[in-house]
């Protein structure tokens, strides 16, 4: 069984746990039927019916009702079952069967950010779109929390009359912020144990990201104080539970979308995905998204936390937003001081002002040369060798760094120093520790560990000095955030973009205690699971200013006036803190403000994508499956991925290749726009005509771009990038170009 992960980068460092099932000879299987004719198949009954016609005997005998879990009525044509082998090959004999997999298990993968985006409450964005209000942002996650007080709907007005969803609260836990709750039936157990109540905490915190109200003095352990506010604080928001624990089952995942597309959300926002990229006609994710894309509806989805390796991007379909994690300008910082006056800078959310900055013994956990000591693995380490120190913990080895402070403190360490592993470079983490802890680079370890080395007394403390703002390498790639290319479909370039994903506040559905008697219920988490409700809530605000946009040109807009550069006014960095690649930024880092008004955009009808899944060599089956209609490829214009009118280029280059593009103006009526083109080192960039003329709004303008590679020389499989810019007095409208050498 494939995994599906809520993205949130903290668990990404613990081993995975699976849902239990009740029969050992059986397995959940999505399966895949051709529609019935409308004629005899006109109701949402007769549709079960059809359904049902397929079960086989066997499970007839055994009560078929509890044998399909769940009806798919919109986003797929099928329904998800328990079968053993012997009844999954009875039903793949009936006439309408298409295909059949067993159920795949998904995984989950702010007092600040809205004013590190450039929002105000005073003008901008977030005036002008009135924060937001009447749009419907659909949360698909672990619950949430309907009494916190970032879900209060003071000052709402009720949602808009095309809303059909449902409340599956208690009383009056639903509000005109909250106005839908929905939970959905896990197979083997009754619908009533289940409630959209979140019991994670993943899922209120996303949600009160994308669409969370205004709460004054929220805070984390006394650390970044202030306001907090969704991006889209005024918008109404419906929740549905697919997510238990670690653990989204597919097979719900489905239904919420099926429920979500009948209820009338606006965005839907999904902080979950595969640990690796699947072809579409087998990501259900992918063909849900789809059919939402098909009713309007903006689909925006975590990247994945497998960064920083190359090709680990996930959900890179293209009628998906998907979002990478960046940084923030904050910081909670905690300073590791060395014996010998030396100084690292790390964070960390705790940060108790009892604790004494008084030199003590230093020991590093791993002297032993046991993995589980350096790690800090649970039982590993002695009250012995480590009570009353400072313990210098390595990043990593399948423990969470929380974890690894329960193990120092079990045997009565005074603090704890955990250090990053190479990968991670100089991306860090700020956590609500169980002890006085700090978290510093990789960089910083070394000279932790050559000063360990240098003297047989080393000593070290921690000067805890809160919240900083300001940094000017902010925002950077964070490390975990996946990276192209997009193995799914490499001529798109994915990830789209990046937002807000490392050490965000947001609600929490219970108090954050670390045992210091210091409790909040608000929470800081970082990983793609927290760029994607920010992206999501910029949809919306995006959504309640230009409601004829499509889905593609909101994409577009926010794709094509990103950022490239970070507060200092250099190229955004990594981990390494070198200048990030595209396949770690995708366009650039969002910019809301300038998304509002992007000049031109590049738009997709849904039917633009059948000739780019026929290109891609799906069968008509496969992309019957994708669309929900029969497809014939020979009947199609086959298109290649480059062709397809998107906002970026990601081209596989051996011979020369032209690509065309259409813009539209969404700008002033007469404007006209010129080509600027920096050239990836080694291809040559010809664009015709170089020049654009628009006379009135909603025209559209075709331009082609071949790309030749010049130069001698075996470059096969090098990879560079460039940039493609139409520029014009009021706008600049950005598409990367990366490039990787056949």
């Amino acid at each position: 069984m494939l995994s599906f992960h809520i993205l949130l980068a903290q668990a990404s460092e613990m081993p995975h746990t699976t849902l239990s099932t009740e029969k050992s000879d059986s397995k959940i299987y999505i399966i895949h039927v051709s529609k019935p004719e409308r004629k005899l198949f006109a109701q949402s009954e007769d549709l079960e019916s059809w359904y049902h016609s397929f079960m086989p005997p066997t499970t007839m005998s055994t009560k078929e009702q509890k044998q399909i879990i769940h009806s798919y009525h919109h986003v797929l044509s099928g329904f998800a079952a328990r079968l053993t082998q012997e009844e999954l090959s009875a039903i793949e004999k009936k006439n309408g069967f298409i295909s059949a997999h067993p159920e795949r298990m998904l995984h989950p993968q702010t007092t600040h950010t809205p004013q590190f985006l450039g929002l105000q409450q005073s003008n901008g964005l977030w005036k002008e779109s009135n924060f937001g209000k009447g749009v419907i942002i659909g949360i698909l996650d672990s619950g949430i929390e309907p009494d916190h007080p970032s879900f209060s709907d003071a000052g709402l007005s009720p949602p808009p009359p095309k809303w059909k969803g449902r409340c599956e609260l208690n009383g009056t836990a639903c509000n005109n912020k909250l106005i839908g709750a929905r939970s959905f039936k896990i197979a083997g157990k009754a619908m009533t144990e289940e409630s959209p109540i979140d019991d994670d905490g993943h899922g209120t915190h996303t949600a009160s990201t994308a669409g969370g109200a205004f709460v004054n003095h929220s805070e984390v352990l006394g650390n970044a104080k202030g306001t907090a506010a969704g991006i889209a604080p005024y918008a109404h928001l419906s929740v549905y539970k697919v997510c238990y624990g670690e653990n989204c089952p597919e097979s719900i995942i489905l239904a919420a979308l099926d429920a979500a597309v009948e209820d009338g959300v606006d965005v839907l926002s999904m902080s979950l995905g595969q640990s690796e990229p699947i072809p579409f006609s087998r990501d259900n994710v992918a063909i849900g998204a789809f059919t939402a894309t098909q009713k309007g509806i903006l689909v925006s989805c975590a990247a994945g936390n497998y960064g920083p390796l190359y090709g680990t991007v996930v959900n890179g379909a293209p009628w998906i937003l998907t979002v990478g994690a960046s940084t923030t300008d904050r910081s909670i910082v905690a300073t590791a001081k060395l014996g010998d006056m030396q100084e690292f800078d790390g964070e960390s959310v705790f940060q108790p002002s009892i604790f004494s900055p008084t030199l003590l013994p230093l020991a590093y956990a791993g002297k032993d040369g046991k993995q589980a000591s350096a790690a800090c693995d649970s039982g590993s380490l002695s009250d012995i060798e480590f009570r009353g120190k400072v313990v210098l913990c390595e990043r990593g080895g399948g423990v969470g760094r929380i974890e690894k402070g329960n193990e120092v403190k079990r045997v009565g360490g005074a603090a704890m120093i955990i250090i990053n592993d190479e990968i991670n470079g100089f991306s860090l983490e700020a956590d609500a520790h169980v002890l006085p802890a700090t978290h510093v680079s990789y960089a910083a370890g070394l000279k932790i560990k050559a000063y360990i080395n240098s003297t047989a007394t080393p000593t070290a403390t921690i000067l805890f000095k809160g919240t900083i703002l300001g940094n000017s390498l902010s925002p950077a790639v964070a490390s975990f955030s996946s990276r192209g290319p997009n193995l799914a479909s490499p001529g798109i370039l994915k990830p789209d973009i990046i937002g807000p994903g490392a050490g965000i506040l947001a609600a929490s559905p219970f108090a954050i205690d670390n045992s210091s008697n210091s409790k909040s219920n608000f929470n800081i988490m970082s990983g793609t699971s927290m760029s994607c409700p920010h992206l999501s809530g910029i949809a919306a605000l995006l959504k309640s200013l230009h409601p004829e946009w499509s889905p593609a040109a909101i994409k577009s807009a926010i794709m094509t006036s990103a950022d490239l550069l970070h507060v200092g006014l250099e190229p955004i960095v990594d981990e390494t803190l070198k200048p990030a690649d595209i396949f770690a930024t995708g366009s650039g880092h969002v910019n809301p403000s300038r998304a509002n008004d992007p000049g031109l955009v590049y738009d997709i009808q849904p039917d633009d994508y059948i000739p780019y899944l026929c290109g891609l060599g799906y069968s008509n089956n496969e992309i019957g499956i994708i669309t929900q209609r029969k497809i014939n490829c020979a009947t199609v214009s086959n298109i290649p991925e480059g062709d397809l009118n998107y906002p970026s280029f990601s081209v596989v280059l051996g011979p020369s290749q032209t690509f065309t593009r259409t813009v539209t103006n969404v700008g002033e009526a007469y404007s006209s726009y010129a080509v600027i083109v920096t050239e990836p080192e080694g291809v040559e960039v010809k664009v015709h005509p170089n020049e654009l003329h628009f006379s009135e709004v909603n025209r559209k303008a075709t331009y082609s771009v071949t790309f030749n590679r010049i130069g001698l020389g075996n470059r096969t499989g090098e990879y560079i990038q460039g940039f493609l810019e139409w520029v014009s007095d009021e706008h600049s409208v950005r598409s990367p170009i990366s490039v990787i050498f056949e």
